[in-house]
């Protein structure tokens, strides 16, 4: 299995768009604001369609909401 981390762009996208909240880009996906705060952590990973509806959104493509860094089994991170 290949193992990495899921990170996001999503707090500075929500500040860079007329500083919307977490609950205006729930409503707007339809998810909840609780959803929205725990995928901005990297506690929770949005289904394929949440994330598409977010770029949407955002008006931008899906890599530059999320980025997936690989990292080998020691933790080591592999530029892309």
């Amino acid at each position: 299995m290949i193992e990495g981390i899921l990170s996001n762009r999503i707090r500075l996208l929500r500040f860079i768009n007329g500083e919307m909240t977490q609950a205006d880009l729930g409503q707007r996906i339809g998810v909840t604001r609780q959803t929205i705060a725990a995928i901005e952590a990297g506690k929770y990973a949005p289904t394929l369609e949440a994330a598409f509806r977010i770029a949407h959104v955002f008006q931008v493509p899906l890599d530059e909401v999320f980025q997936w860094i690989p990292q080998d089994g020691a933790g080591i991170q592999y530029e892309g």
